[in-house]
């Protein structure tokens, strides 16, 4: 009777698993097939085979300026949020100071502040200051609330790292900038790469902080939300979507195979 439990408990997990595996990526194959599709109404049944779609993109200056400018966007707050994360974490890691704890939460509050309020929030802040909406307001406005995922990944790889390596390090006369670049940037590295691609991610599809902060040029989701108004854009909209879903499954796989292997070359088990 409990080994037929077990089996019966085992299929009902694999067929959990495998309805969660159709559930998420069933949409993802969907774009795909209607992406070559040359109907530009994504129904079925399909009407044939076209690249035409991608073409269009490529001939399309306006969305190729969005994408060129999230990429910027993205790339400039993410830089700054994993500078940022290194030295609040290393504070928060190695220093025991009073009010640790205000702090921590403080620096981790964007996690459960509304977008939305905190767009109007920094908009007003911006507008009071004198400072002109342009891609640079909304980089400030990412960096906001790609620090505290930065924090969260960076932490618990420096708790991790035994404080004897510093200290032998200035025993041996090494200073704290050369401690930090010889010994504590290779060891928190896999984590630095780990929480670059987090807070890319998170700006680069952001669209409610975007949308209040920029100026006169658009990011990718704020050109998308307003090109999903029209219908004739549609299917270049799709295209697009997949070139930026292949994109990203690949820098993500080749950052995880990095990082497994740089933790190999450290002699640490890969973690899951």
């Amino acid at each position: 009777m409990d080994v037929a439990l077990s089996r019966n408990g085992h299929r009902i997990m694999r067929l959990f698993f495998a309805l969660v595996v159709i559930f998420l990526y069933a949409p993802i194959a969907v774009l795909l097939v209607f992406s070559f599709n040359r109907s530009p109404i994504p129904a079925f049944p399909l009407n044939g085979f076209t690249l035409r779609w991608y073409h269009d993109f490529l001939l399309n200056s306006a969305m190729r300026g969005a994408l060129k400018t999230s990429a910027i966007v993205a790339t400039i707050s993410s830089v700054i949020a994993v500078a940022l994360g290194i030295l609040a974490s290393m504070a928060l890691a190695r220093r025991g100071f009073r009010g640790k704890g205000l702090v921590t939460a403080l620096l981790l509050s964007p996690l459960v502040i509304p977008f939305v309020v905190l767009g109007v929030a920094m908009l007003l802040l911006f507008h009071t200051l004198g400072i002109q909406l342009s891609i640079l307001t909304v980089a400030i406005g990412h960096v906001v609330i790609s620090l505290p995922y930065a924090i969260l990944v960076l932490l618990p790889r420096l708790e991790q790292i035994d404080r004897s390596l510093a200290e032998a390090a200035y025993d041996l006369g090494a200073g704290r900038l050369t401690t930090f670049r010889r010994i504590t940037f290779p060891l928190i590295l896999p984590a630095i790469i780990s929480a670059f691609l987090i807070a890319f991610t998170t700006s680069f599809d952001e669209y409610a902080l975007a949308s209040f902060l920029i100026g006169t040029q658009q990011t990718f989701p704020i050109f998308l939300y307003s090109a999903l108004r029209f219908p004739n854009n549609l299917p270049q909209v799709i295209a697009v979507a997949v070139i930026v879903l292949l994109f990203t499954l690949i820098v993500v796989v080749a950052a995880e195979l990095w990082r497994r292997r740089a933790e190999s070359r450290l002699g640490e088990a890969p973690t899951y």
